[in-house]
């Protein structure tokens, strides 16, 4: 049998010969080359079945190269290489159409799996082509959203995947999770975003008001009906519009909305001109539509042509490593704004904000973030200046031994020390279950607990 053969492209050599021995271990029979130019003469001679492909290189860089080659043969998979894991590099690098891409240092078990479904899952390559060929020329980068874990790493994946078609796409998650956030990156990275971007939230409006709101009204309609009114979907025409809250819906607008989405028309309330629209519409939820389903309160036909494509938002409390960076951006964005020179968090304000489980998520964090530039009273939010709630729930914070001098980082590592020797203890040291609860892999906990002396 055959190995798979890989191809690795990096200007330094001790990665190339890093990943050699990694991937060969694995399985594979693994080329290198320090340059694009290089790598390009070897695809020619000897096509391979992956490449790894640093981004940053001289002359010609990893994006360019990436290029040459979904020019040349579509289907073979290229996965990018970077230290650089930016929301926009994430976006980007998904809507050039890469198969995926890695981040420096590299997590092993993510590196060799993701190798396995570029080379095995032969069906993905027609979805890369797909992007390939759909891409927007321009890059519209989304400054907004905030986060490093691989959590939203997957989230920004999707948005550069989906972006380009024209499909429905469900986005669920928690509220306060930025599910409009997320309808926005898809709007702004797509051939629609010249086009007008409409949102309505189906929660806030009275339901005798909703199809009004949707389709329009012609004079007349109905009390109070002075003149014609377009609706949403009209003023959506040739953009996107975003269905927050779509759980909210009746029934009777819902069959309405799944018109809409099957045959692309409408009436107006109390019209009989069908109206055709060419619009994309997003929609989130923070109900769980299958049990709504269930339940008989969301129609099942809707539900399937919503979730033509999910995401799924992560709650903040699944990706609390994404705290800090958000926590000092909106600080320094509401610093400005209120004209105040706040510039960061005490160690103990950090630790508390570490500490809590933040149930109204990112919304929640920007709303204390802001309150904390007014209560401040120098340049450093102090844990006085954090609501109560945040104080009362960490609590727990009396048992780390926090003492003079004692930088934030090893504030956070004893806390994180208690987090993992408390889910150890309540998964009776099974290191499997305990690292799925935590978001880690085996080798990752095993690190950690060698890390902190917690190893038998």
């Amino acid at each position: 049998m055959n190995l798979a053969h890989l191809l690795v492209v990096d200007d330094e050599e001790s990665v190339c010969e890093f990943l050699t021995e990694v991937l060969e271990d694995a399985g594979y029979q693994v080329q290198t080359a320090l340059d694009g130019r290089r790598a390009l003469e070897m695809i020619e001679q000897n096509p391979p079945d992956a490449v790894l492909l640093d981004i940053r290189m001289p002359e010609l860089d990893g994006m360019q190269v990436m290029d040459i080659i979904q020019q040349k043969d579509g289907r073979l998979p290229v996965i990018l290489m970077t230290a650089f894991g930016t929301t926009d590099m994430a976006i980007q690098a998904m809507k050039a159409g890469a198969f995926d891409y890695i981040i420096k240092p590299f997590n092993l078990d993510e590196l060799v799996l993701t190798v396995k479904k570029a080379v095995t899952m032969k069906q993905l390559a027609r979805e890369v082509e797909a992007l390939r060929e759909n891409r927007v020329p321009e890059y519209m980068p989304v400054e907004s959203m905030i986060g490093q874990s691989a959590a939203m790493q997957a989230v920004y994946k999707n948005i550069g995947r989906v972006a380009s078609s024209n499909v429905t796409v469900l986005i669920q998650g928690e509220s306060g999770t930025g599910k409009e956030l997320v309808a926005r990156a898809i709007h702004q990275n797509s051939e629609r975003r010249n086009g007008p971007f409409v949102k309505i939230n189906c929660a806030a409006i009275p339901e005798n008001l909703i199809e009004s709101e949707l389709f329009g009204h012609e004079k007349g309609a109905f009390t109070g009906a002075g003149a014609r009114k377009p609706g949403k979907f009209e003023l959506a025409h040739q953009g996107t519009i975003f269905l927050d809250e779509i759980g909210e819906l009746s029934l009777a607008t819902q069959a309405k909305l799944l018109r809409v989405l099957q045959e692309k028309e409408f009436e107006r309330v109390g019209g009989t001109e069908s109206i055709q629209v060419d619009v994309r519409i997003l929609a989130a939820t923070n109900k769980d539509l299958e049990r709504c389903v269930q339940e008989g309160t969301f129609r099942e036909d809707l539900f399937f042509r919503l979730k033509v494509f999910t995401i799924w938002l992560p709650p903040l409390r699944e990706r609390m490593e994404d705290v800090p960076v958000m926590a000092r951006s909106f600080l320094h964005h509401y610093s400005r704004e209120q004209k105040k020179k706040v510039t960061d968090f005490s160690p103990e304000a950090m630790a508390l904000m570490m500490q809590y489980d933040w149930p109204g998520n990112v919304r929640e964090l920007r709303n204390i973030c802001e309150q904390a530039v007014v209560m401040a009273r120098g340049p450093v939010v102090m844990p006085e200046d954090l609501p109560f709630s945040l104080q009362r729930a960490g609590g727990e914070l009396k048992d780390v031994a926090i003492k003079p001098g004692m930088t934030l980082k090893e504030i956070v590592a004893d806390v994180e020390r208690r987090v993992i020797l408390r889910a150890l203890q309540e998964h009776n040291w099974n290191r499997s279950a305990t690292a799925q609860a935590l978001g880690l892999n085996r080798r990752s906990l095993y690190a950690k607990m060698k890390e902190y002396g917690l190893l038998p």
